[in-house]
């Protein structure tokens, strides 16, 4: 989602009837109790205030009383004032607006597989990429799709894809305001082990194929025994599956080159010579934990 890079400073300033929102973009930050408002209505400086949000989500106007502002943007707050403004016989053709002059919370908090997970104060709406810095970079078995929960609206969590292209990455960075949570969860891995050039933990980035996955292994050597493969898999009341297989009869057609799913490994025993350390579905599945883990260029 493309958005023009809100202005550093701590006031969102929209104008009901005047001025729309950011353009690019959406106003996506939400009021909450204890933000401190500034409320204008243009050529009547008399109703100039500022006024804090009550625990109730209300704030007082001049004029009209108390308003249900917690859970607004700035702009549908100064939407809310202006028409009771009208409704109320109060003003005939108000323009109303509503700046954010302190946020009552200052910190966005960044979970899950990051370096550093904890709660980083900002004080104004900063790009994502910014605040994955504060917390350190992503880790590298991070899902690369973020999910970021605007203060105050659990319901429409925002995807956000941190892109290999530094350019499109840039390109597409929402907004995080003080308030927020990201929430980076754990990506799917499997594991190519045993007589390939590459092996370890792959991240997955789409459901790689099993030839997929040995190419990002750097492919097998030419001693591994490519026709008595193992595709290793977890089984859902406990155990493994241990399925046989032919990398070759794969190649040709001759067998489903299937999907690779979280937590597989994909094992190429080494030739009879070679083949002395690790046996059995259980062993070779326990093997995968200590395997280094490596993210998909």
């Amino acid at each position: 989602m493309h958005r023009r890079r809100v202005s550093a400073i701590l006031s969102l300033l929209v104008v009901a009837g005047a001025f729309s929102p950011v353009a690019g973009g959406q106003d996506t930050l939400l009021i909450a109790p204890g933000d401190l408002l500034h409320i204008q209505v243009a050529d009547t400086p008399e109703m100039d205030e500022d006024a804090r949000v009550t625990d109730q989500g209300l704030v007082p106007v001049v004029g009209i009383g108390d308003v249900k502002v917690a859970g607004l943007t700035p702009s549908d707050a100064a939407s809310v004032v202006h028409d009771r403004l009208i409704n109320s016989h109060y003003l005939n053709h108000p323009q109303v607006s509503i700046n954010v002059e302190e946020f009552a919370t200052l910190q966005v908090s960044v979970i899950g597989e990051v370096k550093t997970s904890g709660a980083y104060p900002i004080a104004t709406p900063r790009p994502i990429l910014d605040v994955l810095a504060l917390a350190g970079g992503l880790t590298p078995e991070a899902n690369r799709h973020i999910l970021v929960e605007h203060k105050g609206d659990q319901q429409h969590p925002l995807d956000y894809y941190v892109s290999n292209d530094g350019t499109q990455a840039i390109e597409q960075q929402i907004m995080v305001n003080p308030g927020d949570t990201i929430v980076v969860s754990r990506a799917g891995i499997v594991y190519i082990l045993g007589d390939v050039n590459r092996p370890g933990g792959y991240v997955m980035s789409n459901n790689e194929s099993q030839l997929q996955g040995l190419a990002l292994a750097g492919g097998v050597t030419r001693a591994a025994k490519q026709g008595h493969a193992h595709l290793i898999r977890k089984k859902p009341g406990g155990g493994f599956a241990d399925t046989e297989l032919s990398v070759g009869e794969i190649q040709k057609g001759k067998q489903p080159d299937l999907a690779l799913l979280p937590g597989d490994v994909l094992y190429l025993p080494f030739s009879f010579a070679r083949n002395f350390a690790t046996t059995g579905a259980a062993s070779i599945a326990a093997s995968a934990t200590g395997a280094a883990i490596y993210a998909i260029p």
